[in-house]
């Protein structure tokens, strides 16, 4: 086919520009309205828009225009030139028959004066006289064709605040900053990633709000993202995960699990074997392996390679691991926890003893090796208000002195249904929930 014919069978673009400085722009069926002083200036803003897109697709675009002078083929580039496009023929807008006959005979000029810029046609829009390209470098038919699947993603109308309740009442609003912002933190926890993911959530001292965070980070991304989601209390004194949550029909612990490895790994096991072991939590979905606080830690001492293997486990038949860990960084089955976790987040109060273990831990794992550092400089800090006498301005100073040592750190104000108990994050008040929502979107954007 020759380069002719393939110009012709496009254009994909159109503009049509009116008198009053109005235009309309369609690039692959995308309407752009365009609302200008006058013809010359709807002109200019037509070449940035439609240039705009060149850029995007990384080649000039065939453009047929219309202005009050006629109907004109061209070609805009990236940078903003427009160039005539000799491919196809250009058709001037005749004269009103009516006032060609009214018009008086004029004695030709030596030189023919400039038309109006609204009147010169094609060289009215032209920039720059661009040299010709090879036929070899203009783009193929499949190159310049849009595919008829692609569809611009139409943004559903408000639903909260004043602008929610104009929509219920018929009329249809866009939604708010604020809306728009929690749409997009749903959106990603709402993903799921190839293969399985492992959240660590540490610190070193006791009462920092690990197992707080890990409750209701697991509850937040098994809510919205659906089955699959496993809380796992990684600790050798005393862990309390199975204190904060539902208890099953049943007892166990990772004590029973750990027997049965082999079985649950074999290619028979199915996933409903794991309900004899876990904790589901009927409300916010997702499981719970319990460590036995009620035993002594030499009773229950694990071993670097029972993690590994109620790892293996976890990773089989869930996608989103979050491990409540101990407080004891120098165990082996706490480093081990960190050889298999993909994203740590720092559980700390806005006390200063929290905050400074939280960070001795970062500095540590930062000389650890390469990978541990990675991790650190990766981390998600969660900063909550332990104490309801703590006021937001505290939480805030803990909040910046993190976030210039890892990647992002979220604050959580106080909230009653926090203290004590089983946590459901159903329970927590709407302003909260919204935080714990922010603060998992953090640890998503690091999966």
């Amino acid at each position: 086919m020759s380069t002719t014919t393939e110009a012709t069978a496009w254009p994909r673009a159109t503009a049509t520009l009116n008198e009053d400085g109005t235009a309309q722009v369609s690039i692959g069926g995308t309407v752009t309205e365009v609302a200008a002083g006058d013809v010359d200036e709807a002109r200019a803003q037509v070449v940035a828009i439609v240039a705009a897109r060149a850029e995007q697709l990384g080649r000039p675009l065939h453009v047929l225009t219309r202005d009050p002078a006629g109907e004109w083929p061209l070609i805009i580039h990236p940078d903003q030139t427009v160039t005539e496009d000799d491919t196809r023929e250009a058709r001037p807008q005749a004269p009103e028959p009516a006032a060609a006959e009214a018009a008086p005979a004029e004695p030709a000029a030596t030189e023919p004066e400039a038309a109006p810029s609204s009147q010169a046609g094609p060289g009215s829009w032209v920039t720059a006289a661009a040299p010709a390209a090879p036929s070899a470098d203009l783009p193929t038919r499949r190159a310049m064709r849009q595919s008829f699947l692609v569809r611009e993603q139409i943004e559903e109308p408000a639903t909260t605040g004043w602008r929610g309740l104009a929509t219920r009442a018929g009329i249809r609003m866009s939604p708010s900053e604020e809306e728009r912002a929690e749409r997009a933190d749903v959106l990603a926890v709402s993903q799921h990633w190839p293969g399985p993911r492992t959240i660590a959530i540490v610190n070193g001292k006791g009462g920092a709000g690990k197992t707080p965070s890990t409750v209701l980070l697991s509850g937040v991304f098994a809510r919205y993202g659906g089955a699959g989601v496993l809380a796992w209390d990684n600790n050798q004194t005393r862990g309390t995960l199975g204190w904060r949550t539902e208890q099953g029909p049943h007892e166990s612990t990772l004590l029973e699990l750990l027997p049965q490895v082999d079985r649950l790994l074999s290619t028979s096991a199915q996933s409903a074997d794991l309900a004899h072991y876990v904790h589901h939590q009927t409300r916010d979905r997702f499981d719970v392996l319990r460590s036995k606080p009620m035993a002594l830690a030499q009773e229950q001492r694990i071993e670097p390679e029972d993690v590994d293997a109620i790892h293996a486990v976890a990773s089989k038949y869930y996608r989103l691991i979050f491990i409540d860990s101990g407080n004891d960084e120098s165990d082996p089955m706490w480093r081990r926890m960190i050889d298999h976790a993909d994203q740590l987040v720092v559980a700390t109060t806005t006390r200063d003893d929290h905050a400074e273990a939280g960070a001795l831990l970062l500095e540590a794992l930062a000389d650890r090796d390469e990978r541990s550092a990675h991790l650190a400089d990766n981390a998600v800090v969660i900063v909550t208000q332990a104490d309801p006498k703590a006021t937001p301005a505290d939480m805030q100073r803990v909040a910046a002195g993190y976030r210039e040592i890892t990647r992002e750190a979220v604050t959580i104000p106080f909230d009653q249904a926090m203290v004590d108990g089983v946590l459901h994050y159903g329970a927590l008040r709407p302003t909260t929930q919204r935080k714990w929502l922010a603060a998992a979107a953090a640890v998503a954007r690091g999966l």
